[in-house]
């Protein structure tokens, strides 16, 4: 099969179910499924015709094309990693950590609630309400404490600021590595 002197139209007409055949072949040993091998191919193919015009042998040139973009996506596949994902509070909150990292979840959120208790005026009511697992609305919330939904940011805002510097105060300040400024 032959694509010299033809137009775009015409080849992709005439590879086109060659191209799907093989893709949808070569596709269940990739990481990619059939339609992104078939564009991966025809990418390559109009990268071809651009520099070298087309294969003097479309069918054999299609195949190579096929098993040669497997090949590509089987080797990426293999050096990817997955994403692992760490939960919310960080590795520490793994559950299958042992009673090590329970301790530690444990520990974490004793000194949170402490701290919680030791902010001034309404804060620690709004923060506990915050911290709550029942996870309330801001109306939830508002309602709870018996004040306005529009104030409940601005408040929300302070008693963490007060709170983040607390917990800062008690956390030591990280050494200068080098030289020291």
């Amino acid at each position: 099969m032959t694509v010299l002197d033809e137009t775009p139209a015409h080849v992709v007409s005439l590879l086109g179910p060659l191209v799907s055949a093989e893709a949808t072949a070569e596709a269940p040993g990739t990481a990619l499924e059939a339609g992104d091998l078939e564009q991966a191919v025809w990418v390559r193919l109009l990268e071809r015709l651009d520099d070298d015009g087309p294969p003097p042998d479309a069918a054999r040139w299609v195949k190579a094309a096929v098993r040669a973009e497997a090949r590509r996506a089987r080797r990426t596949a293999a050096r990817e990693l997955p994403y692992r994902h760490e939960p919310a509070d960080g590795p520490a909150a793994d559950t299958s950590g042992g009673p090590e990292r329970a301790a530690l979840r444990s520990e974490r959120r004793r000194v949170l609630r402490a701290a919680v208790a030791r902010t001034p005026g309404n804060c620690p009511r709004l923060l506990t309400a915050m911290l709550s697992p029942k996870d309330p609305t801001y109306r939830e919330i508002a309602g709870t404490l018996g004040i306005s939904q529009g104030s409940l940011g601005p408040m929300r805002s302070r008693c963490l600021g007060c709170l983040r510097r607390m917990l800062a105060a008690e956390v030591a300040a990280p050494e200068h590595r080098g030289k020291e400024r």
